[in-house]
C-alpha cells in the first residue's frame, strides 16, 4: 500500500500533490517506519530538483533518518543548481545520532559534487575521507575521482589514481581518456584510446573534443571520419567540435557534410550547436548559408546573435549586421561585449564613422560595459578605412588604455591604404 502510494510522485508532481500524497502516508502511519521515509524522500527528492527543499523539510521530521535518504538528498543537490548543499547531508552522516557511517555511495556522489564546484581543497578533503573509510578501489570512486581530479586541471593525481586501479575496466579507461583530452594530453589520451578492447562514444567523443581544443583539428577531423566508418554515432556537443575543426582548416566542404550529417541523424538542434554551424558557414566565406541556418534556428541567444553579425561584417555585409543588429535588440536580446566587436566591424566595412561613434559611446553609457582593446582597434579601424587618419591617430593617443599593436596595425594599414608616408613611418614600431 504505502509503495503504492509513493510511486505517485513522478517529474510533474507539484508541491500540492505532494503535499496530499504525504498526508496520506501520514494518516496510515506509514512514514513511522524509517525506511518508507526513506524511500518518499527519495522519490521526492530525485524525481524533480525543484521539489528539493520539500524533502528536506520531510527529513528534517524524522530523528534518526537511515543512510538511504540522505544519500539520495547528496546525489540529488549534486546535480542541482546548489549542490554544495549536499555536503550538508555528509555532515548529518557524520553526527548522526544512530552512528550511521558513509558508504560508496556517499563518496561518489561527493566525489562529483566537487567537480561540479571545482573546488579543489573540498576534493582532497573528500578523497582522503574515502581513503579512512576504506574505499579507494571503489570503480564508481576511482572513475569518480579521474573525473573531479580533471575538472580540477591536475593531471598529475588523475595519472595517480588511474595508476592504482590494477585492471582498468571500459569505465576507468575512458574516464581516463576524457580527463588527458580535456587537459589537453591529446598523446596519452589517444594511446590509451587505441589499446582499449572497447570503445563507447563517450571515449570518442572526448577524443575528438579535445582535439579540437587544441587546435588538432585534421585529427579531429580524421577521427570523426573513422568514427563514422565504425558505426559510432557522435552527439551534439562534439558536433560542435568538428564544426570547429572545420571552422579552423576553412574546410567548408567537410563543413557541410558535418551539417548534412546533424540532419541524416536527426541530431537536436541546440542553440550552441546551431550556433557553431552559423559560425562555420561565416568564416567559410558562405554567408548566406550562415544566415539560412540562422533563420531556422527556432532558439537563438546573444551568442547565436553575435556569431551571425559577425559573419556578416567578416564578409562585407555592414548594413545587414547593423540591421540584425537593430533586430536582436527588439527582441530584447541584450548585447555582449562581442557583439559590440562585431557592430563596429560592421559600421567600419561600410565607412559609417558616426554611427560607430554612437555605437562605441553606447558601450559604457548605455550597457554598462566597459570597452576592451578589441573595441578601440575596432575604432581606429574605422576611422582609418574612411580616410580619416588624423582622428585615428588622435584616438589613440587619447585611449584610457596603453594601445595595442592592433591599434597600431589598424593605423599602419590605413596609412598603406591612403599612401600616407609621412604618418607610417612616425608610427610606433609595435604596430
Amino acid at each position: 500500500m504505502a509503495k503504492d502510494v509513493i510511486s505517485l510522485v513522478d517529474s510533474d508532481t507539484v508541491i500540492k500533490e505532494l503535499k496530499q500524497i504525504h498526508a496520506q502516508l501520514l494518516l496510515n502511519g506509514f512514514l513511522n517506519d524509517p525506511h518508507l521515509l526513506g524511500q518518499f524522500v527519495a522519490a521526492v527528492a530525485l524525481k524533480n530538483p525543484c521539489n528539493l527543499d520539500y524533502s528536506n523539510q520531510v527529513l528534517d521530521q524524522c530523528e534518526n533518518p537511515t543512510l538511504f535518504p540522505l544519500n539520495c538528498m547528496i546525489r540529488a543537490y549534486s546535480k542541482s543548481s546548489t549542490p554544495q548543499k549536499s555536503f550538508q547531508f555528509y555532515h548529518r552522516i557524520l553526527r548522526s545520532r544512530s552512528n550511521l557511517s558513509p558508504d560508496n555511495y556517499t563518496f561518489n556522489f561527493l566525489v562529483r559534487t566537487c567537480a561540479q564546484l571545482v573546488a579543489s581543497e573540498t576534493g582532497l578533503s573528500v578523497h582522503g575521507a574515502l581513503l579512512k573509510y576504506g574505499f579507494e578501489h571503489d570503480p564508481h570512486i576511482q572513475s569518480g575521482l579521474i573525473f573531479m581530479y580533471a575538472e580540477l586541471s591536475c593531471l598529475s593525481s588523475c595519472h595517480r589514481v588511474f595508476g592504482e586501479i590494477p585492471e582498468p575496466d571500459l569505465v576507468s579507461q575512458t574516464a581516463m581518456v576524457s580527463a588527458c583530452a580535456k587537459c589537453r594530453d591529446v598523446r596519452f589520451a589517444r594511446e590509451l584510446f587505441d589499446i582499449m578492447p572497447k570503445r563507447d562514444p563517450i571515449a570518442w567523443n572526448a577524443m575528438i573534443s579535445g582535439y579540437a581544443q587544441c587546435g588538432k583539428s585534421k585529427e579531429a577531423l580524421d577521427l570523426f571520419h573513422l568514427m563514422q566508418m565504425e558505426g559510432v554515432r557522435i552527439n551534439e556537443v562534439s558536433m560542435v567540435s568538428v564544426l570547429s575543426a572545420c571552422t579552423h582548416l576553412g574546410a567548408l566542404d567537410q563543413g557541410r557534410w558535418a551539417h548534412a550529417y546533424i540532419e541524416r541523424n536527426k541530431l537536436r538542434m541546440t542553440v550552441t550547436l546551431g550556433t557553431a554551424l552559423i559560425d562555420m558557414y561565416a568564416k567559410c566565406g558562405n554567408v548566406n548559408k550562415a544566415m539560412e541556418v540562422f533563420w531556422e534556428m527556432k532558439e537563438k541567444n546573444v551568442y547565436t546573435w553575435t556569431s551571425a553579425m559577425g559573419g556578416l561584417a567578416m564578409n562585407g555585409c555592414g548594413e545587414r549586421c547593423l540591421e540584425l543588429f537593430s533586430l536582436m535588440k527588439q527582441e530584447g536580446v541584450q548585447p555582449n561585449e562581442v557583439t559590440f566587436v562585431s557592430v563596429l566591424r560592421g559600421c567600419s566595412v561600410v565607412g559609417l564613422v558616426e554611427e560607430g561613434r554612437e555605437h562605441f559611446e553606447s558601450i559604457s553609457k548605455v550597457y554598462g560595459i566597459d570597452p576592451k582593446l578589441e573595441h578601440y582597434g575596432c575604432m581606429v579601424d574605422l576611422y582609418g578605412r574612411a580616410g580619416r587618419l588624423d582622428e585615428a591617430l588622435n584616438f589613440i593617443n587619447n585611449m584610457p588604455v596603453n594601445p595595442h599593436a592592433g591599434a597600431w596595425g589598424a593605423l599602419l594599414n590605413a596609412c598603406r591604404m591612403y599612401k600616407n608616408v609621412d604618418m607610417g613611418v612616425k608610427l610606433p614600431r609595435e604596430s
